[in-house]
Protein backbone atom coordinates (compact mmCIF):
# COMPACT_ATOMS: atom_id res chain seq x y z
CA UNK A 1 0.00 0.00 0.00
CA UNK A 2 1.35 2.95 -0.31
CA UNK A 3 1.90 6.39 1.47
CA UNK A 4 -0.77 7.97 -0.19
CA UNK A 5 -3.38 5.54 0.40
CA UNK A 6 -2.54 5.24 3.85
CA UNK A 7 -2.41 8.18 4.97
CA UNK A 8 -6.11 8.12 3.60
CA UNK A 9 -7.40 5.17 6.01
CA UNK A 10 -5.40 7.18 9.26
CA UNK A 11 -8.04 9.04 11.89
CA UNK A 12 -6.68 11.19 14.31
CA UNK A 13 -9.00 13.78 16.02
CA UNK A 14 -7.13 16.27 14.50
CA UNK A 15 -8.05 15.68 10.96
CA UNK A 16 -9.74 17.90 9.52
CA UNK A 17 -13.68 16.96 8.11
CA UNK A 18 -14.49 17.44 5.00
CA UNK A 19 -16.45 20.44 5.72
CA UNK A 20 -13.41 22.08 7.42
CA UNK A 21 -11.58 20.82 4.55
CA UNK A 22 -13.71 22.57 1.96
CA UNK A 23 -13.54 26.19 3.91
CA UNK A 24 -9.34 25.67 4.27
CA UNK A 25 -8.23 24.75 0.68
CA UNK A 26 -8.43 28.13 -0.84
CA UNK A 27 -6.48 29.71 1.65
CA UNK A 28 -3.58 26.66 2.00
CA UNK A 29 -3.62 26.05 -1.91
CA UNK A 30 -0.52 28.88 -2.56
CA UNK A 31 -0.19 26.60 -5.83
CA UNK A 32 -2.01 24.17 -7.93
CA UNK A 33 -3.18 21.08 -5.98
CA UNK A 34 -2.05 19.25 -9.03
CA UNK A 35 1.27 20.47 -9.50
CA UNK A 36 3.99 18.08 -10.70
CA UNK A 37 6.59 18.73 -7.68
CA UNK A 38 3.89 17.91 -4.95
CA UNK A 39 3.99 14.60 -3.83
CA UNK A 40 1.77 14.60 -0.78
CA UNK A 41 -1.97 16.24 -0.79
CA UNK A 42 -2.26 19.40 1.07
CA UNK A 43 -4.80 17.55 3.22
CA UNK A 44 -2.59 15.40 4.40
CA UNK A 45 0.01 17.73 4.97
CA UNK A 46 -2.40 20.18 6.73
CA UNK A 47 -3.41 17.36 9.52
CA UNK A 48 -0.16 16.44 10.30
CA UNK A 49 0.85 20.30 11.24
CA UNK A 50 -2.46 20.60 13.12
CA UNK A 51 -1.68 17.07 14.53
CA UNK A 52 2.12 18.11 15.52
CA UNK A 53 0.75 21.34 17.67
CA UNK A 54 -1.52 19.57 19.65
CA UNK A 55 0.40 16.80 20.83
CA UNK A 56 3.73 18.72 20.96
CA UNK A 57 5.30 16.15 18.69
CA UNK A 58 8.85 17.30 17.76
CA UNK A 59 9.30 17.19 14.39
CA UNK A 60 11.71 14.63 13.31
CA UNK A 61 9.31 12.27 16.00
CA UNK A 62 6.33 12.81 13.72
CA UNK A 63 4.71 9.29 12.74
CA UNK A 64 5.51 7.15 9.58
CA UNK A 65 2.23 7.11 8.31
CA UNK A 66 2.32 11.12 8.09
CA UNK A 67 4.28 12.74 5.63
CA UNK A 68 7.37 13.42 5.96
CA UNK A 69 8.01 15.76 9.01
CA UNK A 70 10.62 18.00 6.49
CA UNK A 71 7.59 18.23 4.14
CA UNK A 72 5.31 19.17 7.14
CA UNK A 73 7.81 21.59 8.40
CA UNK A 74 9.00 23.68 5.05
CA UNK A 75 4.91 23.55 4.11
CA UNK A 76 3.94 25.25 7.25
CA UNK A 77 7.08 28.05 7.00
CA UNK A 78 5.18 28.57 3.50
CA UNK A 79 1.88 29.04 4.88
CA UNK A 80 3.26 31.29 8.19
CA UNK A 81 5.52 33.57 5.94
CA UNK A 82 2.10 34.08 3.79
CA UNK A 83 0.25 35.04 6.17
CA UNK A 84 -2.75 32.12 5.72
CA UNK A 85 -3.10 31.22 9.20
CA UNK A 86 -3.94 34.38 10.19
CA UNK A 87 -6.05 35.33 7.67
CA UNK A 88 -8.04 31.98 8.02
CA UNK A 89 -8.58 33.10 11.96
CA UNK A 90 -9.99 36.99 10.49
CA UNK A 91 -11.91 35.23 8.52
CA UNK A 92 -13.35 32.57 10.47
CA UNK A 93 -14.02 34.86 13.66
CA UNK A 94 -16.11 36.97 11.37
CA UNK A 95 -18.54 34.30 10.46
CA UNK A 96 -18.31 32.69 14.20
CA UNK A 97 -19.69 36.58 15.53
CA UNK A 98 -22.06 36.94 13.24
CA UNK A 99 -23.39 33.73 12.23
CA UNK A 100 -23.24 31.81 15.94
CA UNK A 101 -22.99 35.45 18.27
CA UNK A 102 -25.47 37.50 15.97
CA UNK A 103 -23.34 40.38 16.60
CA UNK A 104 -21.87 42.95 14.32
CA UNK A 105 -18.68 41.23 12.29
CA UNK A 106 -16.22 44.00 13.84
CA UNK A 107 -15.49 44.65 17.16
CA UNK A 108 -15.62 47.70 19.14
CA UNK A 109 -13.97 46.57 22.38
CA UNK A 110 -11.11 44.73 22.64
CA UNK A 111 -8.46 43.22 25.64
CA UNK A 112 -5.20 43.50 25.70
CA UNK A 113 -2.72 40.93 27.50
CA UNK A 114 0.64 38.96 27.69
CA UNK A 115 2.00 36.00 29.43
CA UNK A 116 5.66 34.37 29.72
CA UNK A 117 6.52 31.56 27.81
CA UNK A 118 9.48 29.44 29.36
CA UNK A 119 12.27 29.17 26.53
CA UNK A 120 14.16 26.01 25.27
CA UNK A 121 17.70 25.35 23.66
CA UNK A 122 15.82 26.03 20.47
CA UNK A 123 14.70 29.70 21.35
CA UNK A 124 17.03 30.51 23.86
CA UNK A 125 18.85 32.60 21.61
CA UNK A 126 15.97 35.19 21.38
CA UNK A 127 15.00 34.74 24.95
CA UNK A 128 14.43 36.76 27.77
CA UNK A 129 14.18 37.17 31.68
CA UNK A 130 10.90 38.40 33.24
CA UNK A 131 11.48 39.64 36.37
CA UNK A 132 7.95 39.77 37.34
CA UNK A 133 7.52 35.98 36.82
CA UNK A 134 11.43 34.69 37.42
CA UNK A 135 10.54 33.06 34.27
CA UNK A 136 13.44 33.26 31.06
CA UNK A 137 11.51 33.08 27.87
CA UNK A 138 9.30 34.40 25.13
CA UNK A 139 6.31 36.62 25.81
CA UNK A 140 3.42 36.37 23.63
CA UNK A 141 1.29 39.53 23.47
CA UNK A 142 -2.56 39.01 22.62
CA UNK A 143 -5.55 41.45 21.86
CA UNK A 144 -8.68 39.82 21.76
CA UNK A 145 -12.30 40.17 21.52
CA UNK A 146 -14.81 40.08 24.04
CA UNK A 147 -15.41 37.05 22.57
CA UNK A 148 -11.82 36.08 23.74
CA UNK A 149 -11.25 35.43 19.38
CA UNK A 150 -7.34 36.43 18.53
CA UNK A 151 -7.43 39.70 17.03
CA UNK A 152 -3.48 40.68 16.87
CA UNK A 153 -0.68 38.88 18.28
CA UNK A 154 3.61 39.49 18.96
CA UNK A 155 6.22 38.17 20.20
CA UNK A 156 8.74 39.60 22.16
CA UNK A 157 11.58 38.10 24.59
CA UNK A 158 10.02 37.85 27.61
CA UNK A 159 11.74 41.19 29.25
CA UNK A 160 10.47 43.24 26.80
CA UNK A 161 7.86 45.39 28.83
CA UNK A 162 3.73 45.60 28.05
CA UNK A 163 3.52 48.95 27.76
CA UNK A 164 5.98 49.13 25.11
CA UNK A 165 4.29 46.82 22.64
CA UNK A 166 0.48 48.92 23.02
CA UNK A 167 1.25 50.93 20.05
CA UNK A 168 1.95 48.07 17.25
CA UNK A 169 -0.86 46.20 18.65
CA UNK A 170 -3.13 49.44 18.56
CA UNK A 171 -2.51 49.75 14.90
CA UNK A 172 -3.63 45.80 14.08
CA UNK A 173 -6.00 46.16 16.01
CA UNK A 174 -7.46 48.82 13.93
CA UNK A 175 -5.88 47.77 10.93
CA UNK A 176 -8.00 43.63 11.01
CA UNK A 177 -10.98 45.81 12.26
CA UNK A 178 -10.99 48.65 10.00
CA UNK A 179 -10.91 51.40 12.48
CA UNK A 180 -13.88 50.14 14.39
CA UNK A 181 -12.26 49.03 17.72
CA UNK A 182 -12.88 52.06 20.10
CA UNK A 183 -12.16 50.80 23.72
CA UNK A 184 -9.54 48.39 24.86
CA UNK A 185 -8.95 46.64 28.42
CA UNK A 186 -5.80 46.41 30.09
CA UNK A 187 -4.50 45.72 33.16
CA UNK A 188 -1.98 48.02 35.72
CA UNK A 189 0.75 46.78 33.54
CA UNK A 190 -0.34 49.09 31.08
CA UNK A 191 -1.05 52.45 32.54
CA UNK A 192 0.90 55.85 32.19
CA UNK A 193 0.28 58.57 30.57
CA UNK A 194 2.63 58.19 26.97
CA UNK A 195 0.76 54.32 26.70
CA UNK A 196 -2.57 56.17 26.63
CA UNK A 197 -1.63 58.98 24.28
CA UNK A 198 0.10 55.83 22.16
CA UNK A 199 -3.43 54.28 21.83
CA UNK A 200 -5.19 57.54 21.31
CA UNK A 201 -3.20 57.97 18.31
CA UNK A 202 -4.46 54.96 16.55
CA UNK A 203 -8.47 56.17 17.76
CA UNK A 204 -8.47 53.68 21.25
CA UNK A 205 -9.32 54.47 24.84
CA UNK A 206 -7.59 52.59 27.24
CA UNK A 207 -9.32 51.36 30.13
CA UNK A 208 -7.15 50.33 33.63
CA UNK A 209 -9.04 47.82 35.17
CA UNK A 210 -7.35 47.68 38.83
CA UNK A 211 -7.29 46.00 41.62
CA UNK A 212 -9.32 47.99 44.81
CA UNK A 213 -8.34 45.93 47.41
CA UNK A 214 -5.43 44.24 48.34
CA UNK A 215 -4.90 41.15 46.18
CA UNK A 216 -4.36 37.91 47.67
CA UNK A 217 -4.38 34.87 45.42
CA UNK A 218 -6.37 34.97 41.69
CA UNK A 219 -9.16 37.35 41.49
CA UNK A 220 -11.00 37.57 38.49
CA UNK A 221 -11.49 40.74 36.80
CA UNK A 222 -14.06 42.08 34.68
CA UNK A 223 -13.53 41.58 31.54
CA UNK A 224 -9.85 40.21 31.69
CA UNK A 225 -11.31 36.82 32.45
CA UNK A 226 -11.54 37.07 29.03
CA UNK A 227 -8.10 37.59 27.87
CA UNK A 228 -6.77 35.01 30.27
CA UNK A 229 -9.35 32.38 29.41
CA UNK A 230 -7.88 32.83 25.61
CA UNK A 231 -4.70 32.05 26.71
CA UNK A 232 -5.97 28.85 28.75
CA UNK A 233 -7.05 27.65 25.56
CA UNK A 234 -3.40 27.98 23.80
CA UNK A 235 -2.53 25.67 26.71
CA UNK A 236 -4.14 22.79 25.19
CA UNK A 237 -1.86 22.83 22.55
CA UNK A 238 1.22 21.12 23.98
CA UNK A 239 4.00 22.75 21.28
CA UNK A 240 2.28 26.21 22.42
CA UNK A 241 3.30 25.25 26.28
CA UNK A 242 7.28 25.98 25.76
CA UNK A 243 8.74 28.41 22.89
CA UNK A 244 10.72 24.95 20.60
CA UNK A 245 10.93 27.37 17.66
CA UNK A 246 14.06 29.18 16.71
CA UNK A 247 12.29 31.78 15.24
CA UNK A 248 9.63 34.26 16.70
CA UNK A 249 7.44 34.37 13.51
CA UNK A 250 7.18 30.36 13.57
CA UNK A 251 5.64 30.40 17.36
CA UNK A 252 3.49 33.32 16.47
CA UNK A 253 2.28 31.54 13.28
CA UNK A 254 1.58 28.56 15.52
CA UNK A 255 -0.36 30.41 17.79
CA UNK A 256 -2.47 31.74 14.68
CA UNK A 257 -3.36 28.15 13.58
CA UNK A 258 -3.93 26.86 16.98
CA UNK A 259 -7.14 29.74 17.16
CA UNK A 260 -7.52 28.25 13.41
CA UNK A 261 -8.35 24.90 14.96
CA UNK A 262 -10.52 26.46 18.06
CA UNK A 263 -12.80 28.48 15.77
CA UNK A 264 -13.42 25.59 13.00
CA UNK A 265 -14.27 23.34 16.07
CA UNK A 266 -16.87 25.92 16.89
CA UNK A 267 -17.93 25.94 13.46
CA UNK A 268 -17.97 22.98 12.57
CA UNK A 269 -18.93 20.74 15.48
Amino acid sequence: MDKTAASKERKYPTDVSDEEWEFCAPYLTLMREDAPQREHSLRDVFNALRWMIKAGCPWRLMPTNMPPWKIVHEQAQRWIRAGVFEAMAHDLRVILRVVKEQRKGKPTAAIIDSRTVQSTPESGGRAGYDGHKKRKGSKVHIAVDTLGCLLALKVTAANEQERAQVAELAERLQTVTGNHVELVFVDQGYTGDVVAAEAKQHGIRLEVLKHHEAKRGFVLLPRRWVVERSFAWTARFRRLARDYERLAPTFAGLHWLAFVSLFLNTLFP
